[in-house]
């Protein structure tokens, strides 16, 4: 099965986990089919490249329980919908300024049962929601991203259930970037965290790529 990649990294999800992983395929090739939202020489390798590839911020991060969390520049779902399969008990809100794009990422969705799932076309300095963590891939320079998100980001450093426990990552943005990163993390060298995602994942696409963290304050 073009899925079993993702089991190969996450031996322990559930039946329904693995079977909304695996509808992923037929539905995004449909989808592609009608509406140009991944590459046409890209969508054979949907589970390495788009899907296992935005489940490397799960490698960074398990969220906690009443976790919220926006995906910025969704597009057809990238990697929301991955993440809120992986974490059915976290809240995920998916927005993208391009209606086409909200619309596969809404239909995907709901052809899954993703209830925790909640895509929207909007423009991410139109969103006024507040929310743990910002994730995001490769939707724009860190520095301009800060600027738009900076303001949806939970200040408080605690639980997502209120109990105190905090996510073993303070709040802030999680994106999956590429290439040299030297010029937009510089502005924030001394608290940005970059990692390789050749050491989560061993197949040769990922050299090269990474997720980078920022904790945001207001």
């Amino acid at each position: 099965m073009p899925a079993d990649i993702i089991s190969k990294y996450f031996p322990d999800l559930t039946d329904r986990q693995r079977q909304q992983f695996e509808a992923l395929d037929a539905l995004y090739h449909d989808w592609n089919a009608k509406i140009n939202v991944i590459s046409r020489k890209d969508i054979d390798q949907l589970y390495e490249h788009h899907v296992l590839h935005s489940l490397a911020i799960a490698k960074a991060i398990r969220f906690r329980p009443g976790t919220r969390i926006l995906d910025f520049g969704t597009g057809g779902g990238f990697p929301g919908i991955p993440l809120a399969i992986l974490f059915p008990d976290s809240e995920f809100k998916l927005i993208d300024g391009t209606g086409k794009k909200i619309r596969v990422a809404q239909e995907v969705s709901q052809a899954i049962g993703l209830t925790n799932c909640h895509p929207e076309h909007l423009r991410g300095e139109d969103e006024r929601g507040q929310y743990h963590f910002v994730v995001s891939r490769a939707v724009m320079p860190l520095p301009d991203l800060v600027k738009i998100v900076r303001k949806n980001i939970i200040p408080q450093q605690r639980g997502a259930n209120g109990d105190g426990v905090a996510n073993a990552l303070p709040n802030g943005i999680l994106c999956l970037k590429g290439g040299d990163l030297q010029a937009e993390t510089q502005p924030f060298r001394h608290i940005v965290e970059t990692t390789d995602i050749s050491t989560f994942f061993s197949e040769e696409w990922f050299r090269g790529k990474y997720v980078i963290y920022l904790p945001v304050s207001k």
